[in-house]
């Protein structure tokens, strides 16, 4: 590491916290608030200098953030994602912006707001194997409540009880539970962004319409990549620099100190039209 002088950074101050509070009981309906705190302005259980970040997981060499389309697995929850990353410039070890940005712990989370979430950096062995928000396996880094069996990946722990995407005009409520009493399971709604019916995971719907959106697909725009599925690196094109440019805003303020807002998870993905 050179002798330059590190940039001014705009991170929060911890105050001996690594904790993220959120609000009790958690609003119906998203806030409108005037500004907002990006992911990296969030407390985290790291050092941030400058453009510099220092990752307890991979401590003995220091990580830069950049933004590039193409696809790569995080080192730490092992789901894919492409544009913003935190990545090594010395080996291969890549982390989500998020992952490389996780509190310790979390407290009265919107979808699970009666217990707190302590941060695990692996797998319990002979544990639960997969995440309650979106359904699939759970391999590395995840968020596990201290008096349930609840986890969830740290992309499905941006998600909130109420979302608002850029293809669709309305505000996005999860359900408590998706009916399977029809014929064949089948749970009566087409998801608006895969076109897939039945998904692992929890359901999003539509506050004014009948629109529907998994999880699972919520949590795919989080993690920069197109909802319908994984493209190849060579066909990423434009909308993979779309997905580059993903953008997760949360309203309020975030970290315990600075009060108890969280407010919304704004999830930014490609620009396809209304629906």
């Amino acid at each position: 590491m050179n002798n330059k002088p590190l940039k001014n950074t705009t991170s929060l101050p911890l105050k001996n916290s690594t904790s993220m509070q959120f609000p009790n009981p958690p609003p119906q309906s998203p806030p409108h608030l005037p500004g907002s705190i990006s992911l990296l302005d969030f407390l985290a259980s790291n050092v941030v200098l400058g453009e510099e970040v220092y990752h307890f997981g991979h401590p003995h060499h220091v990580f830069h953030m950049v933004d590039v389309p193409e696809i790569f697995t995080c080192a730490g929850c092992n789901e894919k994602g492409s544009g913003k990353r935190f990545t090594c410039q010395q080996c291969d070890f890549k982390l989500h912006e998020f992952c490389g940005m996780v509190p310790e712990e979390l407290k009265a989370h919107p979808l699970h707001m009666y217990h707190q979430s302590l941060f695990s950096s692996k797998p319990v062995k002979g544990g639960k194997s997969t995440c309650d928000v979106c359904g699939k396996p759970a391999k590395g880094y995840t968020f596990k409540c201290n008096a349930c069996s609840y986890q969830m990946h740290p992309c499905c722990a941006i998600l909130s009880n109420e979302i608002n995407i850029s293809v669709h005009p309305h505000p996005l409520r999860i359900l408590h539970s998706v009916t399977t009493s029809v014929p064949n399971g089948d749970p009566g709604f087409v998801c608006g962004e895969c076109n897939r019916a039945k998904r692992s995971g929890r359901v999003y719907r539509c506050t004014v319409c009948e629109y529907h959106l998994h999880a699972v697909c919520a949590k795919r725009m989080v993690n920069g990549l197109p909802a319908n599925g994984k493209k190849k690196s060579s066909k990423l094109g434009t909308v993979a620099r779309l997905a580059s440019q993903v953008i997760i805003q949360l309203i309020g303020r975030l970290v315990q100190g600075l009060g108890e807002g969280f407010g919304e998870a704004l999830i930014q993905s490609d620009p396809r039209g209304r629906r």
